[in-house]
């Protein structure tokens, strides 16, 4: 008896078994491209590519990720990913929920820091569960003695962080409890201060063999 032939998909005609694609799309150009990149070891099972967005309002980054991509394949099937990262900003509740409610829609990521993506570093030293008043005050403490005291925008910082990374992934998780048990959305400008970064730096070391 003659066997069957496996029905053509068009979704894999022609192309080659490859590892799955992390796209993670960055509002920053530096700082945040510099801290990912790092993630792109031979051993990853995943194929991390951190991308700089001319977007820096939420909602446009998030609707224009597809396209920052460009001509690269991108197969959600495949394990094929996209995360947005991005800052609270000038970002109002309104544009923040309209940004998580198309990313939902599309099956994108998010990696939310409110001030700032500094805030995710701060929390390598220290539990801050206070009200931080801007991205200035965060690069303050983050420059106290005992931590990242020659900090400055866009340093490459990440050997420094990596032993403390646990204890800043638990911070960020007791943060975000906290949050939730006080009813507060998470993204939104009411949860300063706040990173879900720890979401992201999860997913990639579970995918370093």
């Amino acid at each position: 008896m003659a066997k069957m032939r496996k029905e053509y998909n068009p979704d894999r005609a022609g192309r080659r078994k490859r590892r799955p694609v992390i796209y993670i799309i960055c509002e920053g150009k530096e700082t945040e491209i510099n801290y990912f990149r790092h993630f792109r070891t031979r051993r990853c099972l995943v194929d991390v590519v951190p991308i700089s967005s001319k977007h820096t309002a939420a909602e446009h980054l998030v609707k224009h990720a597809r396209a920052l991509i460009s001509h690269a394949d991108y197969f959600p099937k495949d394990g094929d990913q996209i995360w947005c990262v991005f800052d609270c900003d000038e970002n109002s509740d309104v544009a923040l929920r309209n940004t998580a409610e198309f990313a939902k829609q599309k099956g994108y990521h998010i990696a939310y820091s409110n001030p700032c993506f500094e805030y995710w570093y701060l929390l390598h030293f220290v539990k801050q569960n206070g009200y931080l008043k801007d991205a200035n005050e965060v690069l303050r403490l983050l420059q106290s003695r005992g931590r990242l005291e020659k900090y400055a925008k866009n340093l490459d910082v990440f050997q420094e962080l990596l032993p403390y990374q646990p204890e800043a992934i638990q911070r960020a998780k007791e943060r975000i409890e906290q949050l939730y048990q006080d009813d507060v959305i998470i993204l939104s400008r009411g949860s300063n201060p706040v990173t879900t970064v720890y979401e992201l730096v999860e997913y990639l070391n579970s995918q370093n063999a």
